[in-house]
C-alpha cells in the first residue's frame, strides 16, 4: 500500500469538506451558517479578515491531513461506509491546525511550513482567537448530521471529542512547563505520556471517531484508540528525530530548533539517563540557555548522538506500535482498510518529512 499516494488522493475531497465549513470568505449567509441569526447586524467581512482568512493563510500552506485519512480508515475497518461521515473529516485537522497557530505563539516560532507564522502576520491576538476558533468550528459538523445518527452515537462523540480536548491542553502544558526548565529530570514513561495527550490525542480522537460511526463496540473502540494514540506518540518521536538529523523537513523550522526550545525529547532524556555527570550537566545548560548559535545547537546534537540515542528512539517508536497494532489485529477482519491501517503507521514512523 502506497500511503503517500493515499495521502495525496483524499487531500483534495477533505479540502473541500473543511471548506464547506469553514469558508475562505464570509458574507452574512455563511456567517449566519456558522453563527445563527443575528440579534442586530453582522460585519462579514471584518469576521472574514479576522478569522477565516488567517485559517486559510494557514490550511492552504500544505499539510499531510493524515488525521482524517486516520479517521476514514479506522470508519472502513470496522465495515462503516466512509461516505456517510465525511462530514467529520473537518474535525481532527481543523483542531489540529487550531493547535498549530496556538503553539507557535506559545513558542514563539517564526515561520510555519516554510513562511512565517500567523502571529507574525496577523498579530499574536488575532492568532490565538483564529486558533482557538479551530477548536470549536468543527463541532459544526456533529451539529448538522445530529439526526443521521443514534441519540447514544451522537452524545458518544461528544463525549470522545470533550475529553481529548481536555488531554490535549495538559499534554501542551507539560510540554511547555519542562521545556521552560521547570523539572530537569523528565521520565521516559512522563515524556510518552506527554506525548499520548499532545500529539495521540488527535489521533486517537480521529480514530476512535471514525470507528464509533461504524458501530464498534467499547472493546474495540479502546483498542483502535489505542493503536492510534502510538501512532500519535511515533510520529511526535519521528518529529523530534528529523527536528535533529534533517535540514528543513518540509515544515518550515530550522534544524534543531528543539534544541533552541529547551525541549526535552525522548532523545534528551535517554541521553540524560546514560550521559556521564559532566556531559549531563553540559546538555542541560544548553537546553536551558534557549541558545540561537548553531554551534551551540550542534554540539548538543553531538552529544544526543554520541549515547545513540536517536537510534534508540526510533526503535522505541517501532516498538510502541508493534505492541498496540498486536491489540487491534484480531479485532478487525481482514479487508484492505485494515491493511492500510498497518501500512499507515509503518509510513508516518518512518518517514523522512
Amino acid at each position: 500500500m502506497d500511503i503517500k499516494k493515499l495521502l495525496e488522493s483524499r487531500k483534495d475531497e477533505i479540502d473541500a469538506k473543511i471548506l464547506e465549513f469553514i469558508p475562505k470568505k464570509l458574507d452574512k449567509n455563511s456567517l449566519e451558517k456558522i453563527c445563527g441569526k443575528p440579534r442586530y447586524a453582522y460585519d462579514a467581512e471584518t469576521a472574514s479578515k479576522a478569522v477565516n482568512e488567517p485559517i486559510w493563510d494557514l490550511l492552504s500552506r500544505g499539510g499531510k491531513r493524515w488525521r482524517p485519512v486516520l479517521f476514514l480508515l479506522s470508519n472502513e475497518a470496522f465495515g462503516g461506509d466512509s461516505k456517510k461521515v465525511m462530514d467529520f473529516v473537518v474535525i481532527p485537522e481543523a483542531v489540529h491546525a487550531g493547535t498549530l497557530c496556538v503553539d507557535d505563539v506559545e513558542d514563539n516560532s517564526d515561520l510555519r511550513r516554510g513562511k512565517p507564522c500567523i502571529h507574525k502576520i496577523y498579530g499574536v491576538d488575532v492568532a490565538i482567537n483564529a486558533g482557538n476558533a479551530l477548536y470549536y468550528l468543527p463541532l459544526l459538523s456533529l451539529m448538522k448530521n445530529r439526526d443521521n445518527f443514534p441519540k447514544e452515537t451522537m452524545l458518544k462523540a461528544y463525549e470522545i471529542y470533550s475529553q481529548e480536548m481536555i488531554n490535549l491542553s495538559y499534554g501542551q502544558g507539560m510540554d511547555i512547563w519542562w521545556h521552560k526548565g521547570n523539572k530537569y529530570d523528565v521520565s521516559e514513561d512522563e515524556y510518552l505520556q506527554m506525548c499520548a495527550y499532545k500529539t495521540g490525542t488527535l489521533a486517537r480522537m480521529s480514530a476512535k471517531l471514525g470507528a464509533l460511526f461504524a458501530g464498534a463496540n467499547e472493546k474495540q473502540l479502546e483498542a483502535i484508540g489505542k493503536f492510534a494514540e502510538s501512532i500519535g506518540v511515533a510520529f511526535q518521536i519521528q518529529d523530534d528525530i528529523l527536528n535533529l538529523v534533517g535540514e528543513e523537513f518540509g515544515k518550515g523550522k530550522g534544524a534543531g530548533e528543539d534544541i533552541h526550545e529547551g525541549k526535552r525529547t525522548l532523545m534528551v532524556i535517554h541521553t540524560l539517563s546514560k550521559a556521564d555527570k559532566k556531559v549531563a550537566v553540559r546538555l542541560r545548560e544548553i537546553l536551558l540557555a534557549h541558545p540561537s548559535d548553531q554551534t551551540v545547537i550542534d554540539e548538543a546534537i553531538a552529544i544526543i548522538q554520541k549515547y545513540d540515542s536517536i537510534s534508540y528512539a526510533a526503535g522505541r517508536a517501532k516498538e510502541i506500535v508493534r505492541v498496540a497494532w498486536k491489540e487491534l489485529e484480531p479485532l478487525l477482519k481482514p479487508s484492505k482498510a485494515k491493511d492500510s491501517l498497518k501500512s499507515f503507521a509503518d509510513y508516518l514512523i518512518e518517514r523522512e518529512i
